[in-house]
């Protein structure tokens, strides 16, 4: 059990927060599978090639990440007052969320289960 008084926990907890600025994209309607391809793609990168990267992607996860990291840089911009122009993608990751399950009727009277999957991506600036 915690010791100390009910302030004194929470600021202690407020104290070990991140200070980096982030955006995070909750049941995003892309496989962690897919939209892993586009963050292995940016992670370290700067935040222009990153968004060029982003930007070029054909893929759907792209579209939805480049929002998010737009996002991002403007939470970097306004809520920390950092300089746009020395930030960084120092993480960025995509976590299981749930999955919608549906059925498709196939021969002799089979269901078959088709999955639609969900997922949570984030993504973590930094100034370098």
């Amino acid at each position: 059990m915690a010791k100390g008084h009910r302030s004194q926990i929470k600021r202690e907890r407020n104290a070990q927060k991140d200070t980096r600025p982030s955006a995070k994209l909750s049941y995003a309607r892309v496989s962690v599978q897919k939209a892993c391809f586009v963050l292995d793609a940016i992670r370290g990168k700067d935040i222009q090639t990153a968004l060029g990267i982003v930007i070029y992607n054909p893929r759907y996860a792209s579209s939805l990440i480049e929002k998010l990291l737009k996002s991002a840089i403007a939470n970097a911009e306004n809520n920390n007052g950092m300089d746009p122009a020395k930030l960084y993608v120092e993480e960025c990751f995509a976590d299981k969320g749930p999955t919608m399950k549906r059925v498709k009727p196939r021969a002799q009277g089979r269901a078959y289960r088709i999955e639609k999957r969900m997922s949570h991506i984030t993504i973590v600036l930094n100034e370098r």
